[in-house]
């Protein structure tokens, strides 16, 4: 009996012993599952932080790119009639020189009122010349009276004309391209 019993110690001290050998290898692999999971999950944290970087900088450049273009369009819109403003300067350079030309004339010679009347018409050709240079050209007021171009103002009698048709301009009307700026304001016959 005294064999068993010291078998059955040796047993019980083998199976204890391969307990702790099994608890210890469940430990280590776990403590390996730990470490990798724990090595994972500090790759998803950089990755994480990464993308969340790029993301910023991402937002930020298409902020300042929001601006930019808006800064650009506010600019379009202030400076859009640069060119025409400029085309108009020769005009008022014009009208200045013949105010001078007008007081230096000493006489009232009938000389120097064709040259004032030659002036004013170079000016009147010029100025049409840059407003059509920038899409800007007249209503036509020939024929048949148009309420998308013409703004009647009066009614006339004409034997010239039949009913309808426009007798006289009062005021020129102005297109920029196909849009109208200002109606022709006309007489038409009863």
């Amino acid at each position: 009996m005294a064999k068993k019993e010291e078998k059955r110690e040796n047993q019980e001290e083998l199976e204890s012993q391969e307990n702790i050998e099994t608890q210890e290898e469940t430990q280590d692999e776990t403590q390996d599952e730990i470490e990798e999971e724990e090595s994972e999950l500090k790759k998803c944290q950089e990755e994480l932080a990464k993308e969340k970087d790029r993301y910023i900088r991402a937002h930020a450049d298409f902020e300042n790119m929001k601006k930019r273009i808006e800064r650009e369009k506010q600019n379009a819109l202030i400076y859009a009639n640069e060119a025409f403003a400029k085309d108009l300067l020769t005009v008022l350079d014009t009208f200045e020189n013949a105010l001078k030309s007008i007081e230096q004339i000493e006489s009232d010679s009938e000389d120097a009122i064709e040259k004032i009347k030659e002036g004013m018409q170079l000016t009147y050709e010029q100025l049409l010349s840059i407003l059509k240079k920038h899409g800007i050209e007249e209503v036509e007021c020939e024929g048949e009276f148009n309420p998308e171009l013409h703004q009647a103002v009066t009614q006339m009698e004409s034997d010239e004309h039949e009913s309808g048709e426009i007798v006289q301009v009062l005021q020129k009307g102005y297109k920029l391209k196909e849009r109208l700026l200002r109606p022709s304001m006309v007489a038409t016959c009863k």
